[in-house]
């Protein structure tokens, strides 16, 4: 007997054998049961997900021999020759291959003879949205009041081609993608039945690369069982596939963490040897990054039986949030300008230096005299806003000048600036006061992230050691604890001493934000005045018939 392949070996024969569609299987189910049959029903989703395979299981529930079931006998000549593909009343059409009009009226002057041998006369029309226009007109009318005989499964991976007025003659159920973790349960079962030898991991590997489809995933474990020799191993799947050796990307993190920029190149250049895909690296890069931070925001979403799970939820710990957030901004940017590089080599170890001068230096005598925060609890002095939050911060007594601010300038991730080194501001500050010039301060201070919530604050009030602060409703959002902090620790740094900030949402809106925007709309107003008023382009409009584009004009 010739091999038959495991996506046609396992093909579910009934609901309860399907894998990953529960919301499709139970409306069928309760219909079936209840008696409640529609004539025409559509299913959609992408390529290998059971589309074909639920039409043909409705079509046995619909002519089995012992009546209209959701659990098909499975035995009776209707089930039998319906899963062999040859049953006379199942008539299955590839709308690919038979896309003209003719093809279609000649497939719906059969349906108003009775059936043959079931109780329904089932047609299957896979791929429908490759139907020309005349063909979809054709069957409208059919489509909206077939014989009672007759019932019609459209299945398609792209609805939008689909006309409206066929749509709204058939119940739609959308199949959804499988998850990783149905996919690889799936295949350990089958892989157990067919007595075949497998590495978790592998599979793991493969429904990855299935990207939701169970019959990619069926057809690479055929491959995978070939190319193994029977069995289904991290490293020959991994061979297979193309894929990147996770241990590389581990390496890569922890030279990272270690700020260890001798390892970044040594590990890229084994990479190279070895003619590993730095696009793909970047983008398995991108899901660990991913997969760690599902780790360190949920750790208890991570699976149990994860390979990968305990040094998932070791690097959680070891990575701050903010910093992998970057390392994850960096790699989706350097894989998409990757083809822009002088090679491959070049655009990835790029990334990976990026990545080494962006992360914050988090050194031990910068975080041993990083100035503390308090929580205080006095209400802001503007009496219209509701008081939200506010810090205390208080400065230690030996201060160092730290780079933490000059590595997360604001123009990243869009422009990747140099950082500049500069001395710590409070240098001739020391002593100072707040002088009521909010805009001022914000300019002269070093901050990273949250220099977005020190634009959008208006002053309400100050004192020697006090400062009230308002942000609009609109910009709420940025009253995070971190950024809080990090705006008071900025600002005792700059006046090396103890000041209060107080928060509250309201006020007028004028804050420095604001007052930037106005500027530069007012700039932009003088530049297109000054462009009309113009003698040589006023010249230009009547002797040439010129006209001016309104975008093209930039303030100097």
């Amino acid at each position: 007997m010739s091999y038959q392949v495991l996506a046609r070996k396992w093909r579910p024969k009934s609901f309860e054998t399907l894998v990953g569609q529960d919301h499709v299987v139970r409306a069928l189910t309760n219909a079936l049961e209840q008696n409640r049959l529609h004539h025409a029903y559509l299913f959609t989703g992408t390529r290998g997900v059971g589309k074909t395979t639920l039409a043909r299981i409705l079509a046995k529930s619909l002519n089995c021999e012992t009546g209209i079931s959701a659990k098909p006998c499975g035995i009776c000549n209707a089930c039998t020759e319906i899963d062999k593909g040859r049953f006379v009343d199942l008539i299955e059409v590839d709308a690919a291959s038979n896309t003209q009009v003719d093809a279609m009226r000649d497939l719906l002057d059969n349906a108003q003879y009775a059936p043959t041998a079931g109780r329904f006369k089932v047609y299957i029309i896979d791929e429908v949205h490759m139907l020309s226009k005349s063909a979809f007109n054709a069957m409208l009318k059919t489509l909206e009041e077939p014989p009672t005989h007759v019932k019609f499964i459209l299945a398609t991976t792209d609805p939008q081609k689909v006309p409206v007025t066929v749509l709204s003659r058939c119940l739609q159920f959308n199949l959804r993608q499988m998850a990783g973790t149905s996919i690889t349960s799936h295949l350990q079962n089958i892989l157990g039945q067919e007595n075949i030898p497998y590495e978790p991991t592998a599979l793991h590997l493969i429904s990855r690369a299935a990207a939701g489809s169970m019959r990619d995933a069926l057809s690479l474990t055929d491959q995978a069982i070939a190319y193994g020799g029977q069995t289904v191993n991290e490293s020959e799947v991994r061979a297979m596939l193309g894929a990147i050796d996770q241990s590389y990307l581990y390496q890569l993190i922890d030279a990272l963490i270690a700020n260890d920029g001798n390892s970044l190149i040594s590990q890229a250049k084994a990479m190279e040897e070895r003619s590993i895909s730095f696009d793909a690296a970047l983008n398995d890069f991108a899901q660990l990054l991913h997969q760690i931070a599902v780790a360190q925001t949920v750790p208890e979403s991570v699976a149990d039986d994860l390979p990968e799970r305990e040094i998932l939820l070791s690097l959680a710990q070891k990575i701050k949030p903010e910093t992998l957030q970057l390392y994850y901004q960096i790699a989706l940017l350097g894989r998409r300008d990757i083809g822009l590089a002088p090679d491959e080599f070049a655009g990835f170890t790029m990334s990976l230096l990026r990545m080494l001068a962006f992360t914050p230096n988090e050194s031990t005598s910068a975080a041993n005299n990083r100035p503390s925060v308090s929580a205080a609890t006095h209400a802001p002095k503007a009496p219209s806003a509701a008081p939200i939050s506010t810090a205390t911060t208080q400065n230690t007594e030996t201060r160092q000048p730290t780079t933490e601010a000059n590595a997360q300038q604001e123009s990243y991730p869009q422009e990747f600036s140099q950082p500049q080194p500069e001395p710590v501001a409070a240098a001739s500050n020391s002593g100072s006061s707040f002088n009521g010039n909010w805009r001022g301060l914000v300019d002269e201070l070093k901050l990273g992230l949250a220099r977005e919530l020190a634009k959008h604050c208006e002053l309400v009030a100050y004192d020697e050691n006090s400062i009230s602060l308002s942000v609009p409703e609109a910009q709420k959002h940025l009253l995070s604890p971190n950024y809080q902090e990090k705006l008071g620790t900025a600002i005792a740094q700059y006046f090396d001493k103890k000041i209060k900030l107080q928060f509250s949402i309201g006020g007028t809106g004028n804050t420095p934000a604001r007052q930037i925007s106005q500027e530069r709309a007012e700039a932009q107003a003088n530049a297109e005045n000054a462009i009309e008023e113009d003698g040589f382009v006023q010249a230009l409009i009547n002797d040439f018939g010129a006209t001016i584009i309104p975008n093209s004009i930039k303030p100097i």
